[in-house]
């Protein structure tokens, strides 16, 4: 599919009404395929951000609000008016932002490990994964800002340096603009416009999202319902199966 100068590739699968899956930073559509497994009696529309997987584009800045409007542009692609919509990490931010502004084409929405605005301490953290990604050790510190005590009671030291070698060549081409897009995060002017059922989604045990950002984006939104996973901010991967009850039970729940 095309859309202005990207040429934007994504996943459908199975049949009924439109379930879209939008992916966090450094991933790429391949990051549902557990999720898309289970998701009977929809029809999963899972596409690549710029910079991942087989999209294409241009090379320049990558934004929220373009991502918002390719995510809509693959729901008209797909011939689906509205949609249920999941995201992850700046997918989720992604998420919001249709919901916000574009509320007919939104029928549910799960947001995990959103935030409503990118404060200090997290443009911290993404400069430093900048610093890491030059320097080549963006992998290694995956599963540590990734994955909460469940991982790390049941893992070695062996089974998580094989971990890192199959991160790193995963780790998506675009990443430093999709980061570039994590630092300029705003949503504070549309959440109050949301309309949908909206499920925020957090992880009791991600170092990116904050307990104090998750309440605050719940609360920014209207009749926003909040439940948590005992996950860190990876819980797609950590824990697939729980992740995707939860998300699964909410839009099947949703008008």
């Amino acid at each position: 599919m095309t859309f202005e100068d990207a040429v934007v590739h994504y996943d459908r699968t199975g049949d009924g009404p439109g379930l879209l899956l939008l992916h966090g930073t450094a991933a790429s559509r391949e990051q549902w395929a557990p999720l898309t497994a289970l998701a009977t009696g929809f029809t999963v529309l899972a596409p690549d951000f710029p910079g991942s997987g087989r999209t294409t584009d241009g090379g320049g800045p990558i934004t929220v609000e373009a991502l918002a409007a390719q995510a809509e542009a693959v729901l008209d692609h797909a011939g689906f008016g509205a949609a249920h919509v999941v995201g992850h990490s700046l997918g989720a931010v992604v998420a919001a932002h249709l919901a916000g502004t574009r509320p007919d084409r939104v029928r549910s929405a799960v947001l995990h490990a959103a935030w409503p605005v990118t404060d200090t301490r997290q443009d911290a953290e993404f400069r430093y994964w900048l610093d890491l990604l030059e320097t080549g050790t963006f992998a290694r510190m995956l599963p540590l800002m990734a994955f909460g005590p469940r991982y790390w009671d049941q893992a070695t030291a062996e089974s998580n340096e094989q971990l890192v070698k199959t991160l790193e060549p995963a780790i998506q081409p675009g990443t430093d603009r999709q980061i570039a897009a994590d630092r300029a995060v705003d949503l504070r002017p549309v959440l109050g416009r949301i309309t949908a059922p909206v499920l925020v989604l957090g992880s009791a045990h991600d170092r990116i999202v904050t307990a104090d950002q998750q309440r605050a984006l719940a609360a920014a939104i209207p009749d926003a319902r909040a439940a948590e996973i005992d996950a860190g901010h990876g819980a797609p991967a950590e824990l697939p199966a729980e992740f995707a009850r939860l998300v699964l039970d909410f839009v099947r729940s949703a008008p």
